[in-house]
């Protein structure tokens, strides 16, 4: 918690084996009466903020180089609506039961230490970012 942010469930969903990219979430909950932007992810791992989507059957992705919105008054995160942090150059697998460090950097609320823990891979859901 930093101020009138919540941050909550950072991850970052196990990666294949020779991956060079794993994708990471993270909810953030807005309690205040003023709208906050996630500018940055700070990392030992080079980060970058992205958004995916598909027009015409085609998807494609950009850095978010703007940051990321978090109205006031509202539950907003990496995760939604196709973003995501992607952690880029792996050197090894991410396995489930790592953790990684990094800092979100807020535009009002400053810096927030957080651990984004490594979970496996569901079954259910489609995350593999294994194209990058």
């Amino acid at each position: 918690k930093s101020g009138d942010l919540l941050i909550d469930h950072p991850r970052i969903v196990e990666t294949p084996p020779g991956a060079k990219v794993g994708a990471g979430y993270v909810t953030i909950v807005n309690s205040g009466g003023a709208d906050d932007r996630l500018i940055a992810i700070e990392s030992d791992l080079k980060v970058e903020m992205h958004a995916s989507k598909v027009v015409e059957g085609v998807a494609s992705m950009k850095e978010m180089t703007d940051g990321f919105a978090i109205p006031a008054g509202e539950t907003a995160g990496l995760g939604a609506d196709g973003t995501h942090a992607m952690f880029i150059g792996l050197k090894k697998q991410l396995k489930g039961g790592e953790a990684v460090d990094a800092v979100l950097v807020f535009e009002k609320a400053g810096r927030v230490a957080v651990t984004f823990n490594v979970e496996k891979r569901s079954a259910q859901t489609n995350e593999a970012h294994d194209h990058h």
